[in-house]
């Protein structure tokens, strides 16, 4: 049973030792509050971790009417991977002592910490399961990462496990997909608030996802379900990678940009590579030149955006400090965008002799450095993962970002398959059939994860049990 548990504002309140050490003072905030020097700060502890993300707090802002839902989306927040941790410190420290939750906001009966005290209260009861009209709006990546480990599985010969996992993504496709308008209908507000927090290019996992398909559906013979995926991709690229650039840039509703980059903003690059990669791969059973030529102009498009996003989350992660609990799966799609990039020129040299031919030696030599770098980033990221959870101590959980290193991984591999075959490179041909088989181990491991994961939430679930 949690003890007493009561909120507080930080500014003004007495120093620690007039409460007689028996209550533990705890700041709550994501940011250090104005006017409190940390030396003389009356408090025990600063969990920010704990706080609502910067998005969620940014839509709140002000707007005290919006506490309903305010609270109801905190909650949901409360079981992701990077509040958990801390919230189990606050738990702790509420079972064996008294609890204040300190806070810079004036309003605290209607803020985050009344929110967590509430929760406390309730001894922790696991937050609501999410409603469909939370979909993650990177939730298309376990599309993206299925789509392109059955590509891999196909290349190698390996066609029934291949049509399984199309089959598998194409399901996922069939269900995120309505969610996604589904959430654009009743829950715009919020829409609008992602598009302008740090995850706002997880959008374009939209795009990408359906042109995956597009590209996979080729070999099979359904040029025309692949021509319409392709249009669907097209299009969401073309209002995506206009649309999330503009809005960053014109709105004067976020923090700094320097600060919200990380390795979602590669899927920039990625959706720009991916129309590439399904219109090249269309382009042999579509007459005329328009194909090939949208193909090799998006190739050029992704490549610069993605020596663009490179400076930018370099810029980043050596000028601001990085934090191991903030440091996401999603930068091993620094990796995977060079690996498209590679993916796409393979398929553009690979076009009948005749079509684009001055641009051929251009886009191999650019394939061979890419894929060099994309090799040197695979132990820089394996060496970050190490010093996140074993040194940092980051828990080994699953969550919908590990579907964001299945793509790379996927992706990679069929890259190094698809060009040892199109340079004549043997052992790099070789090589890739091994890196194809860990790749289908790995999306295993993750998609078993992921299956145990939502049982567990169904278990949990209040009357679960009940007849």
């Amino acid at each position: 049973m949690a003890k007493q548990i009561i909120c507080r504002g930080i500014h003004g309140q007495p120093p620690p030792s007039e409460d007689g050490g028996s209550t533990e003072r705890v700041l709550v905030d994501r940011t250090w509050p104005q006017g409190v020097h940390r030396r003389d700060a009356p408090l025990d502890a600063w969990l920010r971790e704990v706080a609502p993300s910067t998005g969620l707090q940014r839509w709140y802002g002000d707007h005290p009417h919006r506490f309903g839902e305010f609270r109801r989306r905190y909650l949901v927040e409360l079981g992701d991977p990077e509040h958990r941790r801390e919230l189990a410190r606050l738990q702790d420290l509420a079972e064996r002592r008294s609890l204040t939750l300190l806070t810079a906001a004036r309003d605290t009966d209607r803020g985050h910490a009344a929110v967590l005290a509430e929760w406390l209260t309730d001894h922790g009861a696991p937050p609501p399961p999410p409603h469909v009209t939370d979909v993650n709006a990177g939730a298309l990546a376990f599309v993206m990462g299925t789509g392109i480990v059955s590509t891999c599985l196909y290349a190698v010969g390996a066609g029934t496990l291949s049509a399984v996992l199309l089959w598998v993504a194409l399901a996922g496709f069939a269900v995120l997909v309505p969610a996604y308008a589904w959430r654009l209908v009743r829950r715009r507000e919020r829409l609008v608030a992602d598009l302008l927090g740090p995850r706002a290019f997880a959008f374009l996992t939209l795009a990408i996802s359906s042109n995956v398909l597009a590209a996979r559906l080729v070999p099979g013979g359904h040029t025309a379900v692949a021509g319409a995926f392709l249009a669907f991709g097209a299009l969401a690229w073309l209002v995506l990678d206009y649309g999330i650039p503009l809005t960053l840039i014109t709105t004067t509703r976020r923090g700094p940009v320097l600060d919200q980059a990380n390795g979602t903003w590669f899927l920039w690059a990625v959706a720009s590579e991916s129309v590439a990669v399904a219109a090249a791969a269309l382009a042999p059973a579509a007459p005329g030149p328009v194909l090939p030529v949208v193909a090799l102009v998006c190739w050029g498009v992704g490549l610069v955006q993605y020596l663009l996003t490179a400076g930018i989350v370099l810029a980043r992660m050596l000028v601001r400090p990085v934090r191991a609990q903030a440091l996401m799966t999603s930068v091993w799609i620094c990796m995977g965008a060079a690996a498209i990039a590679v993916l796409a020129g393979v398929r553009l040299v690979s076009l009948p002799p005749g079509t684009l031919s001055p641009t051929r030696p251009v886009v191999l030599g650019a394939c061979v450095i890419l894929w060099s770098f994309a090799s040197w980033l695979v132990p820089f990221l394996l060496a970050l993962g190490v010093w996140r959870h074993a040194l940092r101590g980051v828990p080994l959980r699953y969550d919908l970002g590990w579907w964001n290193l299945v793509f790379p991984v996927g992706m990679y591999a069929v890259t190094t398959h698809e060009l040892g075959r199109v340079t004549g490179t043997s052992w790099m041909a070789v090589a890739g059939r091994w890196e194809v088989w860990v790749a289908a181990v790995f999306w295993a491991l993750v998609f078993f994860a992921m299956a145990a994961r939502l049982l567990r939430s169904r278990a949990s679930r209040p009357g679960a049990g009940a007849r």
